[in-house]
């Protein structure tokens, strides 16, 4: 078995050459953290191949999570090649690495990434003269067109002994004056380096009889503020020459398209506004234009007529009784179909964030956004985490992993899934259809309230004594512009499309069941109407939590409390109980729409799609949450919060609306004007000496 370990830069193109390589289905992204640690497969031309991916990472120094999996897995189990990803286009940024990994005298082949991207950025690199000044073999490949990655992998397993050219000669300058600083030091005695021998101040003023790599490992080791600037700027100062010796500028001194387009994308003032203006695009096209046209098909023609009018007379010449007649029907085809019937709109939305991820303009929102958070004390890092939690908040709460700073790690986890996910998706059409055909402000109203409340929750957060403290710092690379990649794109939202169908025909179908035949029986297992049933009284016994949010039906409260099983049984459930009160069989969005509007007003609605947007997330969120804060006391304190500032948004969102239709303040609404005092007295207090003191120690 020969073992290949890919290394690279993030956004150098390395997760998707890893996918082409094994078939694997790894997410792929163009900002840092979507691959948080190693995973391996077999390459599909030689299963004795194994290739592992390992975390994109800037330099090998453990600062950060990344680092730390990269570095401790190349000093106890070095694989037997190394394939570095060099990304073309950032070709002095990348070479840093590739120095830090040839310290480690494994063998390496470097694959020149996005190979063909240079020219159009007004670059020519000289391959022969640029693997001459490395030793080391260098192939140019392209992830997007699936170019010489397969050559790149032949000539790393054909040998595992692949020369390298040491490059002592190159840092003569660096070893005597590492020489100087070590000998002119009082503070060691003796420095081990990595291979275990022990070497005096002696040994080590006569510093170049020892080869570069033996020097740079005690250096590395020693962590000595001199030493390590020294070899830093060593480094940068090889790379610069090689650099200069292997790439040719042909742009004449002319802006590229990226540079023209980042000018205007992330302006100091004109970024925000346009991100702003391009999701409320995103949205508004997804749930209520080219989405919704699919959708009422599926919900009131396939789910609501065809399927059940065809399954009912199936039924009838078998002679089904009528119990499991309408479980099938006011159950399983009521309750899936009506969640089904929304994969168009996420299709459709996946869809456009996909070609906005994959062109690259979705890591310029968080540098746009990185402005923002950090006046309110988190940096454009934990923006990161919340793209994810688009797609679902799960792997958005795994990749804050990348966050130094503890606290603000668990802020950001704490927040994170205030983002509509893919899940909320549902709940959104179904308020957005129902309630406000017509209003192409309600649901991307549904993206920047999450928005707003994540800056919110930063800002109440960060002025607590347990998050005080300073930002952590935000370096990212903004990968260049190009046109997105179709297959990339459709896989993206295919498999958005795919896990939400799984989920249907899985948890959410077990729910479905189960609120169909809690819904038709009471505890004495009778089979009485609805508003006789067992999910009636418990629904009824909680409904007064949510009376002053406008929901207080038995209907809503039980449908809001499966969403914390998963958010898409919301609409499920919803469907399931108002079937009975439709009295049409099946999904028929027109039926559902009509009776929800009898029960509930626009603004009660809408207070609802608030409530179940910033509430506690599903419970397989939740334990990740357990999971990644390690104990229960910062997970029921993270869930406790959120459901606050849920609760606290609808009942203020609410009892103003009332306010202003009925033009009377009633003694509801004065409690909604204190909580929202309240709530800005925590925005724009300022923080007590102890928290400042906390901060500064």
């Amino acid at each position: 078995m020969t073992t290949i370990a890919l290394l690279g830069n993030p956004n150098s193109g390395k997760t998707s050459i890893f996918n082409i390589l094994t078939g694997a289905n790894q997410q792929v992204g163009n900002w840092p953290g979507v691959t948080v640690e190693r995973k391996s497969g077999h390459y599909k031309k030689d299963k004795k191949v194994e290739i592992q991916d390992l975390p994109g990472t800037y330099s090998l120094s453990p600062y950060s999570l990344e680092e730390e999996v990269t570095r401790h897995y190349l000093l106890q189990t070095p694989p037997d090649v190394l394939l570095n990803i060099i990304d073309a286009t950032n070709l002095e940024r990348s070479l840093y690495l590739t120095l830090q990994l040839m310290d480690f005298g494994i063998p390496m082949v470097l694959a020149l990434n996005m190979s063909d991207l240079t020219e159009r950025d007004g670059k020519k690199i000289d391959i022969e003269k640029l693997s001459y000044s490395l030793g080391v073999p260098i192939i140019a490949t392209s992830a997007i067109k699936n170019r010489g990655l397969n050559e790149a992998v032949n000539i790393a397993t054909k040998t595992h002994d692949i020369a390298h050219i040491e490059y002592d000669n190159r840092l003569e300058g660096a070893l005597a004056e590492i020489g100087k600083v070590i000998h002119s030091s009082n503070r060691f005695e003796q420095i081990k380096c990595f291979e275990g021998d022990t070497l005096t101040l002696s040994q080590l003023s006569h510093a170049q009889q020892f080869e570069i790599k033996d020097i740079v490992k005690i250096t590395e080791k020693v962590m000595s503020d001199d030493c390590e600037s020294i070899i830093v700027n060593e480094r940068y100062d090889l790379i610069g020459q090689i650099v200069q010796l292997c790439v040719t500028d042909i742009s004449n001194g002319k802006a590229n398209l990226t540079d023209k387009i980042d000018q205007i994308v992330t302006h100091k003032w004109l970024g925000l506004p346009i991100f702003v203006l391009i999701m409320w695009l995103v949205y508004y096209i997804a749930i209520q234009t080219v989405g919704t046209a699919a959708s009422d098909w599926l919900n009131d023609v396939l789910f609501g007529q065809w399927l059940p009018e065809t399954v009912s007379h199936l039924m009838n010449q078998l002679a089904i009784a009528p119990w499991l007649k309408d479980l099938v029907l006011n159950g399983i085809i009521a309750g899936i179909g009506a969640i089904l019937g929304f994969i168009p709109q996420i299709f459709v939305l996946f869809i456009l964030l996909g070609i906005l991820e994959d062109s690259g303009y979705m890591a310029r929102v968080a540098f746009v956004m990185d402005r923002i958070f950090r006046r309110f004390g988190l940096s454009g890092k934990s923006f990161i985490p919340m793209l994810i939690a688009s797609g679902c908040g799960v792997p958005g709460i795994m990749a804050t992993r990348t966050i130094e700073q503890e606290r603000d790690r668990k802020i950001t986890i704490m927040i994170t899934t205030f983002m509509p996910c893919s899940a909320k998706l549902p709940i959104i059409a179904l308020v957005s259809g129902a309630f406000f055909r017509h209003a192409s402000w309600v649901a991307p109203s549904a993206y920047f309230l999450g928005m707003g409340m994540i800056i919110v929750s930063g800002i109440i957060l960060k002025k607590t004594r347990l998050f005080a403290g300073d930002t952590s710092a935000f370096i990212m690379e903004l990968p260049s512009y190009h046109l997105p990649h179709t297959t990339t794109v459709f896989k993206y939202a295919f498999d958005r499309a795919i896990s939400f169908v799984k989920r249907a025909g899985t948890i959410i179908f077990v729910m479905n069941v189960a609120t169909w035949f809690l819904s038709n029986y009471n505890f004495a297992l009778q089979h009485v109407e609805a508003a006789h049933s067992i999910l009636a009284h418990i629904g009824s016994a909680l409904a007064f939590f949510f009376a002053p949010l406008g929901f207080g039906e038995w209907r809503a409260t039980v449908a809001t409390i499966t969403g914390l099983v998963a958010k898409e049984t919301i609409v499920g459930t919803m469907s399931v109980l108002y079937s009975h009160t439709s009295g049409v069989t099946g999904s028929n969005g027109q039926a559902i729409w009509q009776a929800l509007q009898s029960h509930y007003s626009a603004l009660s609605a809408y207070s609802l799609l608030v409530f179940n947007l910033l509430c506690a997330p599903c419970i397989a969120a939740i334990s990740t949450i357990y999971k990644e804060m390690g104990e229960l006391k910062w997970t029921l304190r993270a869930v406790g919060f959120q459901t606050l500032i849920s609760y606290s948004m609808s009942f203020i969102i609410y009892q103003f609306g009332s306010a202003i239709n009925s033009q009377n303040i009633s003694f509801p609404t004065i409690l909604a004007l204190i909580v929202l005092f309240i709530g800005l007295y925590f925005i724009f207090r300022r923080p007590s000496t102890k928290e400042v003191s906390h901060e500064l120690s």
